[in-house]
């Protein structure tokens, strides 16, 4: 007991100096995230407390040594039956209410209906979005109403809603600003998406919750929350400071792994890119995802299909020598007959279905 004791005496001065950003955030969404935690953490503790002491008070109460009866044939009682699973069957409805209500309000694609406590999104208000993009191993931020982009810097204006839109060069990764809100994926060819808003300007730390490979522990972040018009001069600066123009070439270049990337900024953007980046097609004459969505809903690329793939000379043949590959992009038929022949024929415009036979039609074919 006296161990125990003086180990958590030991540990006290340690835990007072950690930062408790979960539970003390600095947005909205993180705060009603806060409140979901504390709620349910309470509701199971009316359970748990209980349990706790009447285990150690049936322990001090039925011993040997305050002479206990003994009864060997005792089975069953319908009341202390009703008190042990009802307690517990109430609590687990009040939590899974409260947990299917919380959890729908903060569905991270929902746009945003207020901005803190009592205070609903301005009529006039538009957010600000930001296209992020996990590379290895670093944060890419591109913010297309102004046309500038940052590395492993980002700053949003206090109390404006903020659309986060991210996905992922090549393996899953976790965006999460513990203060902002809860964490979200980045994924491949796919979009998510995370409303969220900063209510109290600060410098708050980023990063990648989900290990996705050499550089991981160095996929942090800072983002910043600021007075509008800090805000503004932020941007200023990153336009000022920018290392010229985020186009494919230079995404390319950057989306290169590397480690513990020092901040950096770009002014001016391709509006494109972000659109190019989760379609997969960045590189020239690589077929974009949604169009091969498109090509395939209007009947197929037909036998062009089967000739338009192109090794991919940036990645390395598997251990069984399979060589990978890109689809080749091509946007007409004229493209596909120049490329492949009259056999490459890509059906862009597939013919009317037939019209349905009348009776008419089948009596005069008998």
């Amino acid at each position: 007991m006296q161990r125990t004791t003086l180990l958590a005496l030991l540990a006290a001065p340690i835990l007072a100096g950690c930062d408790m950003v979960v539970l003390s955030p600095s947005g909205h969404i993180a705060a009603r995230q806060r409140d979901l935690l504390i709620s349910s953490t309470l509701l199971m503790l009316v359970i748990v407390i209980p349990v706790m002491v009447l285990t150690a008070f049936f322990a001090w109460r039925y011993s040997a040594r305050r002479g206990a009866r003994y009864e060997p044939n005792w089975s069953h009682s319908t009341g202390l039956e009703l008190l042990i699973w009802t307690a517990p069957l109430m609590i687990i409805i009040c939590i899974g209410a409260i947990t299917w209500v919380g959890t729908h309000l903060l569905d991270p694609f929902r746009p945003l209906e207020h901005i803190g406590e009592r205070r609903p999104v301005p009529a006039n208000e538009t957010p600000l979005e930001i296209e992020v993009v996990a590379l290895d191993w670093k944060w890419l931020f591109i913010y297309p109403e102004y046309g500038v982009a940052t590395v492993n810097d980002a700053a949003a204006p206090i109390d404006r809603p903020i659309r986060f839109k991210l996905t992922a060069s090549s393996v899953m990764n976790a965006f999460y600003v513990p203060a902002l809100a809860g964490m979200i994926y980045a994924m491949p060819a796919m979009e998510s998406q995370l409303n969220a808003v900063i209510n109290v300007p600060g410098d708050y730390e980023g990063f990648s919750s989900n290990y996705s490979g050499a550089g991981f522990s160095g996929m942090r972040f800072r983002f910043h929350g600021m007075a509008r018009a800090d805000f503004d001069v932020w941007l200023a600066k990153a336009r000022i400071d920018g290392g010229g123009a985020l186009d494919r070439a230079r995404y390319l270049e950057l989306a290169k792994p590397s480690e513990n990337v020092a901040p950096m900024s770009f002014d001016d953007v391709d509006p494109d890119l972000f659109r190019r980046i989760v379609s997969r097609c960045v590189e020239e004459g690589r077929m974009c995802t949604d169009e091969m969505a498109m090509l395939d809903a209007r009947g197929g690329t037909g036998f062009a299909g089967t000739l338009n793939t192109v090794p991919d000379a940036t990645r390395q043949a598997s251990a069984l020598g399979h060589v990978p590959f890109y689809v080749r992009s091509f946007c007409t038929v004229a493209d596909a007959e120049a490329d492949y022949g009259k056999q490459g024929l890509v059906l862009l415009d597939p013919p009317p279905p037939a019209a349905p036979a009348t009776d008419g039609d089948a009596k005069e074919t008998l």
